[in-house]
């Protein structure tokens, strides 16, 4: 399917508003679409970067995916980036946990890891991987 990513990671979050906002404002994320139950609940957001995806939604919402992430623990998620400094300054501006600074890789990328609200990791870099 030319133009849509082939995979797409989909994390579950307590606060998915909240999550929303620090992957927009501090992550340079893209919010591309947001549904929301009759109490407000997230059940189905999308958000866009570079040509890459993520969607997430609210834990505790019901469903089978919901069920079967219920023990599930944070996740990692990797996002090639063309400035690792300039992102990573706008990630700290925002208040986000900075796990390791930008740092220049043996292998030739520059990247850094940030960890969102909920534990989460967010990798940064310019190693693109190819397909």
């Amino acid at each position: 399917m030319a133009g849509f990513p082939s995979i797409v990671p989909t994390l579950l979050y307590r606060d998915a508003k909240a999550a929303i906002r620090q992957l927009t404002e501090a992550f340079g994320f893209t919010q591309v679409a947001v549904y929301e139950g009759e109490d407000g609940t997230v059940m189905h957001a999308e958000l866009s970067y570079g040509n890459g995806a993520v969607m997430l939604g609210s834990k505790g919402r019901g469903g089978l995916f919901d069920k079967a992430m219920a023990d599930g623990g944070p996740v990692g998620v990797y996002v090639v980036v063309d400035d690792v400094d300039a992102h990573h300054r706008r990630a700290a501006e925002h208040g986000t946990e900075i796990v390791m600074e930008p740092t220049d890789q043996d292998y030739g990328s520059r990247d850094y890891m940030a960890r969102d609200a909920e534990g989460n990791i967010w990798s940064f870099g310019t190693y693109a991987p190819q397909v």
